[in-house]
């Protein structure tokens, strides 16, 4: 991340420009300028030595106007609250671009959990909890996995919300163990979305799936399920990455046996991974190549202005939040490149969250087809409504979403009014 850059002006930004098109007053959307509730925590652990260590959290609400706030945990050792406010704010969005009703919330911790002990880890979960017990609940802020936690750490979160009122509350989170009340599906819910949103793009512009090339930076669960899947439906992929660097293929990556490698240790990077025709690469170099499609399924800011004006995808899918800079995408729009916004592409993971969250709230379970068949008919709806609106008014996906997200925020915000 670039030292000048702020992922809430980043935010601001899109939304003022969002807002004008909707010839919005201000008045018409100044709360969502800011977030509802900030709240920072100071996190004191018991390490495995028996020393204490103290971390820094935080919890967000950006807006709870469409219903209970809903967004992802974070652990990373560079988070910060500009960074955590940003997220919360595309989590309403995102909700809101896809239509279901949730608002937007973040949180995070700041440290790296590949240096603690699961015992560690486990601590640093239940104290975080108990410390934003306040904010969260099924009606209130419902937290999911983010980059740096899973599954179990949803499991935590859930026990210790539960223990502290009595009785078990699966819908407290979502994103956990299927054996706690998790929806089967979850799990590849975002790289699935991603996926459909690839595929619907490409029949939009008549270009046919089968021998698209594809490069996809970042091979978490993401990035690793965009690319298995993309590969399923006939994409060639040419080009992963992770933190280590990249591998790249002109003929196209085995991804099967990639995903294979890398789960078979936890130390498993892909510089360690070697395989006939495959040269490796760095970060830079895979967003730079000639390919069909870029998805950037890592962390923000990974396309900076310095880098823009190498690109050479014709349509970038941004499976990540934020990886494009602001003077970045100036660039890129202007060399005629499509971008498909996160808040449409990498919403596949709160659609099966909500799902998840339904299931929990009525004591009921979905199998995994009623789940893929449900989330498709929900993202291919919005990519239609934001296709369409900027088909309509010659604009860019990226304000087509925004222009629809914030129209159905603001609508919710003038029927409930302002309290008193």
């Amino acid at each position: 991340m670039t030292e000048n850059y702020n992922p809430y002006e980043n935010m601001l930004n899109s939304l003022e420009k969002a807002a004008a098109l909707l010839h919005l007053s201000e008045n018409d959307y100044i709360v969502l300028k800011y977030p509802e509730r900030e709240l920072k925590v100071s996190i004191p652990v018991e390490m495995d030595d028996g020393r204490i260590e103290v971390f820094e959290g935080y919890r967000v609400q950006h807006s709870s106007s469409r219903g209970p706030c809903k967004g992802g945990l974070r652990f990373h050792p560079e988070v910060d609250n500009d960074e955590v406010k940003a997220l919360a704010a595309w989590m309403t969005f995102k909700c809101a671009v896809v239509n279901i009703p949730y608002g937007g919330a973040k949180g995070a911790i700041k440290v790296d959990p590949h240096q603690l002990s699961r015992n560690e880890l486990k601590r640093l979960t239940r104290r975080y909890t108990a410390m934003i017990l306040p904010l969260i609940g099924p009606e209130r802020d419902i937290p999911a996995p983010d980059v740096g936690t899973n599954a179990e750490v949803m499991g935590w979160i859930m026990d210790t919300y539960s223990m502290f009122k009595g009785f078990t509350v699966p819908g407290v989170v979502t994103g956990k163990p299927v054996d706690i009340g998790g929806s089967l599906g979850r799990r590849e819910a975002t790289g699935r979305g991603v996926m459909m949103i690839t595929r619907e793009t490409l029949h939009r512009l008549g270009i046919p799936v089968l021998g698209t090339t594809v490069a996809i930076q970042g091979m978490g669960n993401v990035g690793g399920t965009t690319a298995l899947l993309l590969s399923k439906e006939g994409c060639k992929i040419i080009a992963v990455s992770d933190v280590s660097g990249g591998v790249h293929k002109a003929s196209g990556l085995d991804i099967p046996e990639i995903l294979e490698f890398l789960h078979a240790a936890p130390d498993h990077m892909l510089c360690d991974y070697q395989a006939k025709g495959v040269s490796h690469i760095t970060n830079d170099e895979l967003l730079t190549m000639r390919t069909d499609i870029l998805i950037p399924a890592a962390l923000e800011n990974q396309i900076s202005r310095e880098l823009a004006a190498n690109v050479k995808a014709k349509i970038i899918v941004e499976a990540a939040n934020g990886p494009i800079a602001n003077a970045a995408e100036e660039i890129l729009d202007r060399q005629g490149v499509i971008i498909v916004p996160d808040i449409l592409a990498n919403a596949g993971g709160v659609v099966v969250s909500y799902f998840e969250w339904i299931q929990n709230i009525q004591s009921l379970t979905w199998d995994e087809d009623e789940v893929n068949r449900t989330l498709e008919k929900i993202m291919v709806r919005a990519f239609n409504d934001v296709w369409e609106d900027a088909a309509r008014n010659h604009i860019s996906l990226r304000m087509s979403a925004y222009k629809v997200a914030i129209d159905r925020v603001v609508k919710a915000k003038k029927i409930r009014g302002v309290f008193p």
